[in-house]
């Protein structure tokens, strides 16, 4: 059962996945130098999936995925085939901070859909607060940043969009594929993308790949796809699906520094005032910092915050 404090392998763990789904933003930026968008996903998700296959298999997590197909194929859709290729396409506009800024948004949207949903509470007038100074804040970075440019703010629009998929996913697993461990469902769908996009990727790439590229490409792979999988489980399973998410707050830090230090992107007006404004909005739209005792929805920005034992699961 997870403790009711974080232990020294809960922020280890936690801090883990604080920095390795910063990195991705860094990844894709340089990865999409002399890969085409379409060959970034295949990589990333045809080799994340051969690296998972042998855990999968080793826990029989295939079988039971394979029986709800339908409902893993729209979760390998929502999730992973439409924003990945929109992340890779809007980072060879954007700078790699702004895109990991503007994913953070994920909670806002997903409060919105609560709401859509009709789920009673998701406007309670913290949260009410939240989402308006969650989008006050992308609208700040949004001006500030793009400087009015059509094809920034059309990248920009392709993180958003990226962000109200990240936010649906998890729905599809609680009501569809909750009963289906989570191994199996991020397999198979990684698989599926993977062989979707290989051709696409095969008719989309017509460069030399740069040496800059190919190590991003296979450090996205496998850093941010794989482990990042096995490290999220790992975390779920120590501090409970409740907490968990909190890391995903730390990310934007993350990709924002790694940007600035590394590929010398500028830090815009837009994206230092709008930034503390959506970090606050998120975590005030996601009911604040979880508590002990409070129960509250999951907001995590990848689908399944469940870990891949029934055990644990069932003490939701």
């Amino acid at each position: 059962m997870p403790s009711s404090r974080f232990t020294t392998r809960g922020w280890m763990l936690f801090a883990i996945m604080a920095v390795v789904w910063g990195m991705p933003y860094l990844f894709i930026r340089e990865a999409v130098e002399s890969f085409s968008p379409a060959a970034v996903v295949a990589i990333r998700t045809g080799g994340a999936a051969i690296l998972l296959l042998p855990f999968a298999l080793r826990k029989g997590a295939l079988k039971p995925a394979l029986r709800k197909w339908p409902w893993v194929l729209a979760f390998a859709a929502i999730e992973m085939a439409g924003p990945f290729v929109l992340l890779a396409h809007a980072e060879q506009t954007i700078s790699s901070g702004s895109t990991g800024l503007l994913v953070a948004t994920v909670p806002l949207f997903a409060t919105v859909i609560a709401v859509a949903r009709g789920e009673k509470g998701a406007l309670r007038p913290l949260r009410t607060i939240g989402l308006v100074l969650g989008f006050a804040g992308v609208a700040i970075v949004a001006l500030g940043s793009a400087g009015g440019a059509h094809a920034d703010l059309l990248a920009m629009g392709e993180v958003l969009l990226v962000a109200v998929l990240y936010a649906t996913a998890p729905f599809i697993v609680a009501r569809k594929l909750d009963d289906v461990p989570s191994l199996g469902t991020i397999t198979l769908s990684l698989g599926v993308v993977g062989l979707v996009y290989t051709p696409i990727a095969l008719l989309t790439s017509h460069q030399t790949p740069t040496t800059n590229s190919v190590v991003s490409a296979v450090l996205l792979t496998v850093i941010c796809t794989a482990i990042a999988f096995i490290a999220f489980f790992a975390l779920i399973a120590e501090v409970g699906p409740v907490r968990a998410p909190l890391f995903t707050y730390v990310n934007p830090v993350v990709a924002i520094a790694l940007g600035v230090l590394i590929l010398g992107e500028p830090l815009t007006p837009g994206l230092l005032l709008g930034f503390p404004v959506v970090i606050v909005g998120c975590l005030l739209a996601a009911g604040g910092l979880p508590g002990g005792a409070r129960k509250a929805p999951d907001v995590a920005i990848l689908s399944d915050p469940d870990p891949v034992t029934p055990a644990v699961r069932d003490r939701r």
